[in-house]
């Protein structure tokens, strides 16, 4: 999966395109001891510049040995890339690992968004989420966004980035292809 999103994305930016490509790591992957070579070779395969690929590894992954996570994600870093925490606040979320990991971005998951504008509390989460975050000089990405009114709720909460069927349903390539050159009017 990796191989083929960096290689796809290479050939977006040979053909003008500067789009940035996210790939998740799982829990079994983010405890290989030569993860960071792996990536190292796959985005060097690929020509890919490291700054255009995010690795998304899930919370879970992280606080069952936040010690051994730190050493991946500047392993990670060093070569580059830019790491996400996935589905932040769904698991047992420790705000001390916060401000010690590498990472760069926070992904509101989707279940808060589903009732971001139906419930108070789920508002309240979410904004604090915003906060923290911005405070800890991280980006924001949301996930899930299906409505105009979630989406408006997220952008006055100040997130930085969205994600969701809102925006399209997952693509084949052609059809992202077409999609994508629509949108840049190419």
């Amino acid at each position: 999966v990796l191989r083929t999103a960096c290689h796809q994305t290479k050939s977006w930016h040979d053909d003008g395109f500067p789009l940035h490509v996210a790939v998740n790591l799982s829990a079994c992957q983010f405890r290989d001891k030569s993860l960071s070579h792996k990536i190292y070779s796959v985005v060097e395969e690929s020509g890919l510049d490291p700054n255009y690929l995010n690795l998304e590894v899930t919370e879970s992954s992280i606080v069952t040995d936040p010690e051994a996570a730190k050493k991946v994600l500047s392993e990670l870093q060093d070569l580059g890339v830019s790491i996400s925490i996935d589905d932040f606040g769904t698991g047992h979320s420790s705000f001390g690992y916060l401000r010690t990991l590498p990472v760069d971005v926070l992904k509101i998951d989707r279940s808060f968004v589903a009732s971001l504008t139906s419930d108070d509390n789920t508002a309240v989460l979410v904004r604090t989420i915003v906060t923290l975050a911005h405070d800890l000089r991280l980006r924001v990405v949301a996930e899930g966004i299906e409505t105009h009114e979630q989406l408006a709720a997220l952008t006055a909460m100040g997130c930085d980035e969205w994600q969701g069927y809102l925006h399209s349903k997952p693509l084949p390539r052609d059809e992202f292809d077409e999609k994508l050159r629509a949108e840049w009017n190419v």
